[in-house]
């Protein structure tokens, strides 16, 4: 099950869906929460091995700038679309019964928490995501929009409901809090990031989650034009390659061409989104965050945290340009992402062996009862 906001949650689940077919498993299929607003990346429908299919799911709407998120928007558009949402409920504890799979895993995706609390599938249900690290007891947020932030803490709490174990994908190492079935994990990134070769370039590439930021960019491409830009967008309408001039291009989001243009990009300045700043670090490259919502500015606070990168209200690329003047690589991120198939399998496979144990016990207590009478 996977939030098809973004392409971070899409990605996670093509990376983790290649990890477990290595381990030996099965996945049966891949269940993607939509909004009538987006369309799901047609990278995802490609490199699926899985069946796909989309169900209507709750999302935030942009500000009429289309920029930022509009809360009030978003609350009142997920209130008159509630109906269609039940129904997806519906849907996702049909697919669940008759998946006759062992393990449900949820990529952040708040009805199949729903779901779960619901109807209670007889199978585990485990979550991936980088917000179930705000659970941690030693997780601090950044200083503003506490009231954003206590949303965003029932929201993430409402996805992982009943949930057996949570994984919490993180920049740097903390320790696991069972008192809340809480894993702490590296980020999960694809192999072509590990792989990939990697140069420094003379453009910027960037990746905006709104296409209203689009403007910011050319504003300061208008200041700066001999500096090359490479951008990337998911604007429904927009054709593959959006070329402004000989300096400013707008790409429709694609994840290999984006991988190529961040792996040899001078540096890389985006909406905060934790995956894509995840594959930037890793790959050594300066970062400029512009929070378009409360989860990516956490995101953008972390960053900044661990040396990654500057946190700024705009894409004012100046800002990024300074920074990479001092910035050097984060040896001991990439030395922690490198396990990262390790743990998430590990504690994956460990949910479903606890879970056989238990079964197994329950059944032959019932048994004996049973022998007994």
């Amino acid at each position: 099950m996977v939030q098809g906001e973004g392409r971070g949650h899409l990605t996670q689940a093509l990376t983790l869906e290649k990890m477990l077919r290595r381990r030996g498993h099965e996945v049966v299929g891949m269940l993607v929460g939509r909004s009538e607003a987006r369309e799901l990346p047609a990278f995802f429908l490609q490199r699926a091995q899985a069946p796909v299919q989309g169900f209507l799911s709750p999302n935030f709407l942009p500000s009429k700038t289309n920029q930022r998120i509009g809360l009030g928007r978003s609350i009142l558009y997920n209130i008159v679309k509630s109906p269609q949402y039940m129904a997806s409920i519906h849907f996702l504890q049909q697919q669940i019964k008759e998946s006759g799979a062992d393990l449900i895993v949820n990529f952040y995706e708040i009805l199949t928490g729903i779901t779960n609390f619901l109807f209670r599938p007889s199978i585990p249900m485990v979550c991936i995501g980088h917000q179930y690290l705000c659970l941690h007891p030693d997780y601090s947020f950044p200083v503003a929009h506490p009231s954003s932030q206590k949303l965003m803490l029932g929201f993430t709490r409402a996805t992982c409901m009943g949930a057996a174990r949570k994984l919490a994908l993180s920049f740097r190492f903390m320790a696991d809090d069972d008192s809340q079935q809480l894993s702490v994990v590296p980020p999960v990134l694809r192999d072509e990031v590990l792989d990939i070769p990697r140069h420094h370039g003379s453009y910027i590439t960037g990746y905006i989650l709104n296409a209203g930021f689009s403007q910011q960019v050319r504003q300061w491409h208008e200041a700066h034009p001999d500096i090359p830009l490479h951008f990337f967008w998911d604007k429904r309408d927009a054709a593959e390659t959006t070329r402004i001039d000989d300096t400013l291009t707008f790409h429709r989001i694609d994840d290999q061409k984006f991988l190529y243009y961040l792996a040899n990009c001078r540096a890389y300045a985006t909406t905060a989104g934790f995956e894509s700043v995840c594959e930037a670090m890793y790959m050594g490259k300066p970062v400029l965050m512009v929070p378009a919502h409360v989860e990516q500015e956490c995101n953008a606070h972390e960053a900044w945290l661990q040396g990654a990168g500057v946190v700024a209200s705009t894409f004012n690329m100046d800002w990024l340009l300074d920074f990479a003047h001092s910035y050097t690589e984060d040896v001991e991120f990439r030395m922690w992402e490198n396990d990262a198939e390790l743990m998430v399998m590990a504690r994956l496979e460990s949910v479903v062996a606890q879970y056989r144990e238990q079964h197994l016990s329950d059944t032959y207590m019932i048994d004996t009862a049973f022998s007994a009478g």
